[in-house]
């Protein structure tokens, strides 16, 4: 059932216009979610409201309905750093960030920020040549060689007690690739084997039915005409590809992708080359990348994620909300050099909101990017980060995660970084793919089967990534209408008018282990799911409050 804090009982009584809207504060029960066989059943589902239509959304939709929209000239930036960004679809028109203080393609630095021609953001990964990297080593291949003479040579023993932190992060790291080596090279064989069966399964099939493009009806049809077991077997296992989208393209991508696992991401041998010849391990070498966001691998999740940040799909709000690319990510891990710089960049050029739809399990440098965190609380700005997709508690003290918020004992050490993870439109409530924890996970929101903008098409995906991306987005609008709030009391408004939940649920697992149960109100440290409407609603008296009391 739903559950509300003191301090949301409070704001439930208080009126905040002549029209009398109130938070949601009716008792939720799991019988009062509509039964779906499918989280996509209902379009944009993750707009709708928990009480309007029994869908445990985010109650966008009922924002707009009740004009809670800002229609203020005010407008919000919110810093993306992520991957490359296709700026040039005519849907992302007027809503990317342009830096009024810079001439473009003058090369110049027209505003002294040390970025030349930064007109829309900063690509960290990019060169002179206009070029980005195409993978990148994973943060343990980097732990691996940095340690791995240290650890090795015979005076390893008294280095190993010399450095215990060090070393147990080497270890950790070097178990972790032997791991990720051999399932890549699984992967990549089994996939290779796949599309070789599919390409004979599509031969056979087309020529029995004469066509080159085979449907269900004709695969039905041929099915009840056949006794041949062994062709029975083949419709069944073509039937199985169409109806989960499995086609040569889909495959040929699937396998590039375990390549570049096996030969660049997790490769000891593959030294990806910095284009931009920065030494990524010092911190004071920062003047470079160059301004070609769109990058030129083509790659599509920061382009999903900005899209939920500009409400693509939803054109009734977040008008003047802009986004700010910044480049840091491309297949492998993220540098905490260019995380740390990139939050730099974000927050010196005037972006309220960080989207931080990033993370890995290592982290070779996590001072800098806490000094970054700490510099934007002391600039005021808010920093919403994914909760990861591992279906692992990160609470345990054997499970690390980065970029965070916390010390060694996962302590919080800034008031205005926040952590999301993803909510689903069943009675399990959480994501069967999300992260979670008590005391490191701040909140939940929708991020199963979302509909999203790619560089080509609009599509349905799932991801802490796009919850990260409709938080953001929900803190943007609070900023645009509210803007004397601050980014710790945007935060806390955010988890405090969340919707509690207390379904018991079966918790994440990673694949292979046998799930257990617990409240869902137990997965964060809010035990709720946001909520935009009543977000605003708080907002209001909030905002009210300190503007009669200043």
């Amino acid at each position: 059932m739903l559950r509300l804090s003191i301090l949301s009982l409070f704001l439930l009584i208080m009126s905040c216009k002549k029209d009398k809207k109130e938070m949601i504060q009716q008792v939720i029960t799991v019988d009062y979610l509509k039964k779906n066989d499918s989280i996509s059943q209902h379009e944009q589902w993750f707009n709708k409201d928990i009480i309007d239509d029994s869908i445990a959304g985010a109650s966008f939709d009922k924002l707009v309905n009740e004009s809670n929209n800002s229609n203020n000239e005010t407008e919000v930036v919110i810093a993306v750093i992520d991957s490359e960004l296709n700026i040039d679809n005519q849907l992302f028109n007027n809503r990317i960030w342009i830096n009024k203080n810079e001439i473009n393609n003058n090369n110049i630095d027209d505003d002294g920020n040390g970025y030349v021609d930064d007109i829309n953001g900063w690509n960290f990964l990019g060169s002179t040549i206009k070029d980005s990297l195409s993978a990148s080593n994973h943060e343990a291949v980097r732990i691996v060689r940095k340690y791995k003479a240290e650890f090795i040579g015979s005076d390893s023993i008294a280095k190993r007690n010399e450095m215990p932190n060090e070393y147990d992060k080497y270890n950790r790291a070097r178990n972790e690739l032997e791991i990720k080596l051999n399932e890549a090279e699984e992967n990549y064989q089994y996939f290779i084997g796949f599309r070789e069966r599919y390409l004979s399964l599509t031969d056979t099939l087309g020529t029995i039915l004469n066509t080159k493009n085979i449907t269900l009806k004709a695969l039905d049809s041929l099915n009840k005409s056949s006794e041949d077991s062994i062709l029975i077997k083949k419709i069944n296992s073509m039937k199985y590809c169409i109806e989960n989208n499995i086609d040569k393209p889909w495959l040929d991508d699937v396998i590039l992708y375990h390549k570049l696992n096996k030969n660049k991401v997790y490769n000891l041998d593959y030294y990806n080359d910095r284009l931009t010849k920065d030494d990524p391990f010092n911190i004071n070498d920062n003047s470079y990348g160059n301004n070609n966001i769109e990058g030129t691998h083509k790659i599509d999740h920061a382009t999903e994620v900005s899209s939920l940040i500009l409400s693509i799909f939803n054109d009734k709000i977040a008008h003047n909300i802009k986004v700010m690319p910044i480049v840091v990510s491309t297949r492998g891990s993220e540098y905490d050099k260019d995380i740390a710089l990139a939050i730099r960049y974000a927050v010196n050029n005037g972006a309220k909101v960080i989207n931080m739809s990033i993370g890995k399990d290592f982290s070779l440098n996590e001072d800098w990017i806490s000094e970054a965190i700490e510099y934007a609380e002391s600039k005021d700005v808010l920093i919403v980060s994914a909760a990861g997709n591992e279906s692992l508690n990160l609470d345990n003290s054997e499970v690390y995660y980065y970029p965070n918020d916390m010390n060694s004992s996962k302590e919080e050490i800034v008031n205005n970084f926040l952590v999301v993870g993803s909510s689903n439109n069943t009675k399990n409530l959480v994501s069967e793919f999300s992260n979670y924890g008590k005391e490191v996970v701040d909140i939940f929101a929708p991020g199963e089967e979302i509909k999203v903008l790619t560089r080509n098409e609009s599509i349905n995906d799932s991801g802490t990534s796009l919850s990260t991306a409709i938080v953001s987005n929900l803190a943007g609008l609070i900023l645009l209408k509210f803007d004397n709030l601050s980014s710790a009391e945007v935060k806390n408004i955010i988890m405090e008018s969340g919707v509690s939940y207390d379904f018991i649920v079966n918790l994440p697992v990673p694949y292979g282990k046998e799930a257990t149960k617990a409240p869902f109100s137990s997965l964060s440290k809010s035990g709720k799911i946001v909520n935009a409407y009543n977000a605003l609603l708080m907002a209001e008296e909030i905002s009210k409050k300190k503007k009669k009391n200043k």
